[in-house]
């Protein structure tokens, strides 16, 4: 019993703190546009200055762990291929699925990952996080565009579409804070104490902005209900829809449930990880579904309504997976090697 209350103690924070950015954003009114500098401050401001501190401080060696690396991403892309079949069954629509894929296996990696499975495995876990945030990024922002040039959503050519593929890697504020970070680790350069003072502030500011403008987000962003059938009555204009599309339970069980087991029983197949790297691995693919994925249907115009379905259904079950899932951790009844 009082390691179930430690952890509801560890989680009430996150949640509490998406809780109140959720009730600001239903109750207090204040134009959406309103987020635009939060959000530029998250992503090019504190959460590369967060990812540059994880790294730098930890031995080069630590991060070339590529055998884990490629289980991981494995993971996330079996992951996106349940989750986007599920989306072709459903839809029978490519551009649909291709979210629906992103909703099934891309996880709250940068904004609830690092202080949630460092304050719950402590700092032998920074190692396999930062690895599977980084990979797991270029995994995803690499498949999405390449999909929807299958698809015709991207209005490129195929190496055009590459080569722009690739530039947004390069030029990510995550990734290039992940650069600087292995530059710093290899050399053991340390910062000024002014840089190092402030990096470490803006860090520390990462995990509670964003959090909260997760909460204002999902507020804003209320999920609609599935088409109607004919000769039904629809709701009128104006009016909030409150069904959630037919497939979303199924993304949100695929992700809350099925990748984070994936990951577990392939990483014991392959075997020789330490615990801390394991059950990082496990709860990282256990957290719920990215606010990316919102971003990345606004950016194409596609799946905008199911993305914020999944984004709000897949944050209130997490609630119970998540806990489950640390819960089963700490109590030692889930080992880190099934084999």
């Amino acid at each position: 019993m009082s390691d179930l209350v430690g952890l509801l103690d560890l989680l009430a924070p996150f949640f509490g703190l998406i809780a109140l950015g959720w009730a600001c954003g239903r109750f207090v009114p204040r134009p959406a546009s309103g987020l635009s500098w939060m959000q530029f401050f998250l992503i090019y401001v504190s959460l590369p200055c967060l990812f540059f501190r994880l790294i730098a401080g930890e031995p080069l060696s630590e991060l070339a762990n590529w055998p884990f690396i490629a289980v991981t991403t494995l993971s996330t892309y079996i992951a996106f291929s349940i989750a986007f079949a599920v989306g072709m069954l459903v839809t029978r629509d490519m551009p649909q699925s291709v979210m629906q894929g992103v909703a099934g296996s891309y996880s709250n990696i940068g904004y609830m990952g690092p202080p949630l499975v460092l304050a719950a495995l402590g700092p032998a876990a920074s190692p396999p996080v930062v690895l599977i945030f980084v990979f797991d990024s270029l995994l995803l922002f690499s498949l999405v565009p390449f999909l929807m040039a299958v698809a015709g959503v991207e209005k490129k050519g195929m190496l055009a579409t590459a080569g722009e593929v690739a530039f947004r890697i390069a030029t990510h504020p995550f990734n290039v804070a992940t650069m600087i970070g292995v530059g710093a680790s290899y050399f053991a350069w340390t910062p000024p104490t002014a840089i190092d003072k402030m990096t470490l502030w803006l860090s520390n500011a990462a995990a509670p902005s964003a959090l909260f403008l997760l909460g204002v987000t999902v507020a804003l962003r209320p999920a609609p209900a599935p088409a109607a059938p004919a000769g039904t009555k629809t709701a009128r204009p104006g009016e909030r829809a409150r069904k959630i599309p037919v497939e979303v339970p199924i993304l949100v069980v695929v992700k809350l449930v099925v990748h984070p087991l994936i990951v577990w029983v392939l990483l014991s197949v392959v075997g020789d990880f330490a615990p801390p790297w394991v059950f990082a691995a496990i709860v990282m693919a256990a957290l719920p579904p990215a606010l990316n994925i919102f971003v990345i249907s606004t950016q194409y115009g596609v799946g905008v309504e199911r993305a914020s379905a999944c984004v709000l259904v897949g944050t209130i079950a997490s609630v119970v997976t998540l806990t489950g899932f640390l819960w089963l951790i700490e109590t030692g009844m889930l080992p880190h090697d099934l084999f």
